[in-house]
């Protein structure tokens, strides 16, 4: 899915300008609060922890930051209880939604995450009428301009990768159970492989072609529900043409 690789890759760029900021470190400290308050404050016995903490770190949050969030989610500072919610729908061309939030009010997101959806021709779904098609992995970017194909087979093979793609000309896409992500990820480092994705993610089992002003709106609603303070993530099973993409997102 070329699509599904380029709005990956170009989502990790706008993250970048989004640390510069501070828009994704309000979405960092609520992560690392929530996972510290639910799993402890131990990134090596709270694998969320550990995961939340190393993206903070790939956006060059500074570490006050991070110990203050940890302290925050222990109860050892004062702090806001954040409510991890999905929510379902569906955007234009039946292209599938799901939208992870943390919040401090259920009622007011789920309010305001309706009216975006109904404002960019989405609509919301029952509990359980999407969540079906996708599954948690592990996800990984690498351009094909650092390394041959069979290198990096053997490289990720062997430290636990589940599957490697070359679908675009452009990059490779690897595939990991989320347990072993982390495995995959230390082996690229230590090889001195940069990537240009890297997270645990939720994967559509099938993906929905959708072109012209179909995938302008879609995309206008991912970027919308993406801004919104609330939410963590958005997880969509569209598979858009890369011009559309690039001439949506000026990448």
């Amino acid at each position: 899915m070329s699509g599904h690789s380029k709005w990956a890759t170009t989502k990790h760029k706008k993250a970048a300008a989004d640390a510069k900021r501070g828009a994704m470190f309000t979405k960092l400290i609520k992560e690392i609060v929530a996972a510290s308050r639910s799993g402890g404050s131990n990134p090596d016995m709270n694998p969320s922890l550990r995961v939340a903490m190393n993206r903070a770190k790939v956006n060059n949050m500074p570490k006050d930051r991070i110990e203050e969030a940890i302290k925050r989610g222990t109860g050892e500072l004062p702090g806001v209880s954040y409510e991890d919610c999905i929510y379902e729908g569906y955007a234009s061309g039946g292209v599938a939604l799901l939208v992870q939030t943390l919040t401090d009010n259920k009622n007011r997101t789920s309010a305001e995450i309706r009216n975006l959806l109904g404002k960019k021709g989405g609509n919301m779904a029952g509990a359980g009428a999407v969540a079906w098609l996708f599954n948690k992995k592990g996800y990984i970017v690498v351009e094909r301009s650092k390394i041959s194909e069979d290198e990096l087979l053997n490289i990720v093979l062997e430290a636990g990768a589940e599957d490697l793609k070359t679908e675009d000309d452009t990059n490779y896409e690897i595939y990991t159970k989320p347990e072993d992500f982390e495995n995959v990820k230390k082996a690229l480092d230590d090889k001195g492989i940069e990537t240009s994705v890297a997270e645990v993610t939720m994967i559509p089992s099938t993906y929905v072609k959708v072109t012209g002003n179909d995938a302008r709106n879609v995309l206008a609603l991912v970027q919308s529900l993406e801004e919104h303070d609330d939410v963590q993530n958005v997880y969509a099973n569209f598979d858009i043409p890369d011009d559309i993409i690039e001439e949506v997102t000026g990448e």
